[in-house]
Formats: C-alpha cells, sequence, structure tokens
C-alpha cells in the first residue's frame, strides 16, 4: 500500500513539474517580440540581416538589395534610430548560416559588452535544388534540412528576436541555375513549408514571399528575374524590398 502511495505520488509530482514547464514555455512564447516596434526602446535599434545571395542583393546594380534599400530608407529621420547590418553570403545554406552565426552576431555590438537586438533571418533556398539533373538528389537531403534549420531557429532565438524572410519562387523556365542546380517550385514548397511550421512552433514571425509572389502570376513572376532566374532584377529587388518593408513585422 506505501509502495502503490509512493508510486502515485511520483506521477502526481512528475505531473506538477510538467505543467510548471508547459506554462513556463507557454509564458515565454506569449513574450517572443511580434514586431520591431516592441524593441524600439532600445537606441539605437541594432539588427542584423544573414542568410544567401538574395540578402546580399546579388543582381540589384542600381539598389544593392532589399536589406540595402531598407537600410537606406531606416536611416532617415522619420524612420526612428535603426541600424541595419547586411550579412548576407551568396550560396549560403542553412548549415552554412549556422557555422557563422554566433560570431557574426556577437561582432555587431558597436560597444563593448553589447549584441545587436535583433535578427532578420532569410535563407533556404540553396538547400532545395536538385543536382545535375531535374530529378536527381536534392543538394541538401529535405530530413537533414529540417534539423539543421531546428538547429538554427534555436540558436538565433537563443541570441535575439528573429523575424523570417522567406524565400521567392525561382523562374523555372532558365534552369538550370550554373548548369547543375535544378530548382523547382516543388521541392521550393517544400522546404518553405517546412520552414515556416519550425517557425510557428517557435513563434516566429515569417513572411510568406513564395505564395505572395506566385499569386501575382507567371507573366509578372518572369519580370521580376534577372537571366539566370534565381536572382530577382533591379525591379525585382525593388518589389521585393516593398514587400518586407511593409511587413507589419518590421514597420
Amino acid at each position: 500500500m506505501t509502495s502503490l502511495i509512493s508510486r502515485e505520488s511520483a506521477c502526481f509530482s512528475a505531473h506538477l513539474v510538467s505543467a510548471s514547464a508547459d506554462r513556463s514555455r507557454i509564458s515565454t512564447l506569449e513574450s517572443v517580440p511580434r514586431s520591431l516596434c516592441q524593441l524600439q526602446s532600445k537606441t539605437p535599434l541594432k539588427v542584423i540581416a544573414i542568410g544567401d545571395s538574395l540578402v546580399y542583393g546579388y543582381g540589384d546594380f542600381v539598389g544593392g538589395g532589399w536589406v540595402e534599400r531598407l537600410r537606406r530608407q531606416w536611416m532617415s529621420p522619420e524612420e526612428g534610430d535603426r541600424v541595419l547590418y547586411n550579412l548576407g553570403v551568396r550560396g549560403d545554406r542553412v548549415a552554412s548560416v549556422a557555422q557563422r552565426l554566433a560570431t557574426e552576431f556577437n561582432r555587431r555590438g558597436e560597444l563593448r559588452h553589447q549584441v545587436p537586438d535583433a535578427i532578420l533571418l532569410s535563407v533556404g533556398i540553396n538547400d532545395s535544388p536538385r543536382l545535375r539533373k531535374s530529378d536527381g538528389r536534392l543538394f541538401t537531403d529535405f530530413a537533414e534540412f529540417k534539423q539543421q534549420l531546428a538547429n538554427l531557429l534555436d540558436l538565433a532565438t537563443s541570441l535575439a528576436p528573429v523575424f523570417f524572410v522567406g524565400m521567392t519562387p525561382v523562374d523555372e523556365s532558365k534552369m538550370p541555375f550554373y548548369d547543375c542546380l535544378y530548382y523547382n517550385h516543388l521541392d521550393q514548397y517544400r522546404y518553405k513549408e517546412s520552414t515556416l511550421q519550425a517557425c510557428q512552433a517557435r513563434q516566429i514571425p515569417y513572411l510568406d514571399l513564395f505564395d505572395l509572389w506566385l499569386s501575382r502570376g507567371e507573366t509578372w513572376l518572369r519580370s521580376q528575374y534577372g537571366q539566370d532566374g534565381l536572382h530577382p532584377n533591379v525591379q525585382g529587388y525593388e518589389n521585393l524590398f516593398q514587400d518586407i518593408a511593409t511587413w507589419e513585422a518590421i514597420i
């Protein structure tokens, strides 16, 4: 009888601990900032944008890409005191960004013992193509991608509030890229949805550019890209900037 009571008591205690942990997790998620406005009391508000060539702005010889355009807008006196660092690297995949994130982040605090206040994260498109042929193996295996992404998001959220800018759909008619990388909308969608779900699970604001751009039609989509079909042209980057700059999470 005593043993039975002890077991029941142990189970009840474990239930209390689990319930307390759940409440703590819910409380933590509810406190996650949903917009940069919630962080604006920090002066200046320091933000890093980290990811691949679309963060870098490759192909925009006029405006320098959406990050550079946003940086210039934030320099306006009417925009408040915001500082934006472009940490995009051409060809980066999720694992590549995860390897350099902490180092890049800790070097952008400007003053001693300070770090940035938020992270704009945009990566994943370079994980999605197929190699050498349209039905070849995926550049990053899908199961590996999901684990790598989880690790990246967990690391990023441990550093600062995160805001995720999703991938744009490629112009499939211009594939393959560099005669060896076959990007396609079907695989892009799988990787995009996995990223969206991972962000939702962590209460990370996510801008779904893939669905948004596809909704504007094939003719519009093709007009937004340069010759390689992967990187936007000047007008494409302008529209990308407008979509991001009017996103309620970073207004």
